[in-house]
């Protein structure tokens, strides 16, 4: 299992260090504006000259990058050429609020899609059909329309929850609550719609097997032959599922916060994308690709220990 973890985490290192190189490559070629961007059309070019001194932007592109890595290493990612912030501090502040609505949501897709798909595969009938129904339409109405609609009724006509966040520093657990119960509502749709029905077919595709058939021959109960084998078969295409689903909703979620003007990773991304604040980009792309590698090697080390077969190839 140790070199199964080491082989994991190593090609996650290669996939964070060729992303890092291929978005700073393409930062590069769209930061010649720069200076101008940051000081107006009022700045005379010696002006201009010195902050792309003071902002290393007349220093080649691989002396860029490894000073950008070098810090990187160090935990340093920078400062915010706009807002003179450091990222580190920028992202320290967003993440919880993303990261807190990604993992409920996460959450409480896994346990009701699970239930749902679950009892769609064994009861079948009208459940079924419902369930299949359901992931049409899930499918077909994007997270943020969803998640306008919540506004519209919940917040501004029947005023149960605020229409835009009020999570700020010292803020109460109960207005967090308050905050991220309509965004994660928006973000949960979706996914517990379409994963309800891959845990479905997954469930369905076990029953069907020979060992189950062999299992029941021998007088072994319904629910041990469905939690004990048919859920432990079906789990790992239910994982690959759940894992996609939240690798999907962290660009989601970019759109969701800016419903709801939480001050999430979202405004953070659009804002350093729209100014092409370099080291905010970066830090964001790095945290985005940094979670997505976290969560595949959380879904291979559940693969691998519910199925052997995973581990040895």
């Amino acid at each position: 299992m140790i070199t199964f973890i080491l082989k994991r985490l190593g090609s996650g290192l290669v996939v964070l260090f060729a992303v890092s190189i291929l978005v700073f490559s393409l930062l590069y070629v769209s930061s010649g504006s720069i200076a101008r961007n940051i000081l107006g059309d009022q700045a005379t070019p010696d002006q201009l000259a010195v902050k792309e001194a003071e902002l290393g932007l007349d220093q080649p592109i691989l002396t860029r990058y490894f000073s950008w890595l070098t810090g990187a290493l160090q935990g340093d990612l920078g400062t915010s050429w706009f807002t003179s912030e450091p990222v580190s501090n920028a992202l320290a502040t967003r993440i919880p609020v993303t990261m807190t609505m990604v993992i409920a949501a996460m959450l409480l897709i896994s346990i009701i899609a699970t239930l749902i798909g679950v009892a769609a595969a064994v009861k079948r009938g009208w459940v079924d059909r419902v369930v299949q129904i359901g992931a049409i339409i899930g499918d077909s109405v994007p997270g943020f329309v969803i998640g306008i609609i919540l506004v519209t009724i919940l917040a501004i006509q029947m005023g149960l929850f605020p229409a835009t966040s009020t999570i700020s520093p010292g803020v109460s657990a109960d207005a967090w609550v308050l905050s991220l119960t309509l965004p994660v509502i928006a973000l949960l749709i979706n996914g517990v719609t379409s994963g309800a029905q891959q845990i479905r077919s997954a469930v369905i595709k076990q029953l069907e097997r020979d060992y189950v058939r062999t299992l029941r021959s021998r007088g072994i109960g319904e629910r041990e032959v469905l939690f004990k084998h048919v859920l432990r078969s079906a789990a790992p295409a239910g994982l690959t599922v759940l894992s996609l689903q939240l690798i999907g909703m962290l660009g989601g979620v970019v759109i969701i916060e800016q419903i709801f003007a939480l001050p999430g990773m979202g405004p953070l991304a659009v804002a350093a994308t729209s100014q092409s604040d370099q080291p905010v980009v970066m830090g964001v792309v790095m945290y985005t690709v940094a979670v997505v590698i976290v969560v595949n090697l959380i879904v291979d080390l559940l693969n691998g220990w519910l199925n052997p077969k995973v581990r040895a190839s």
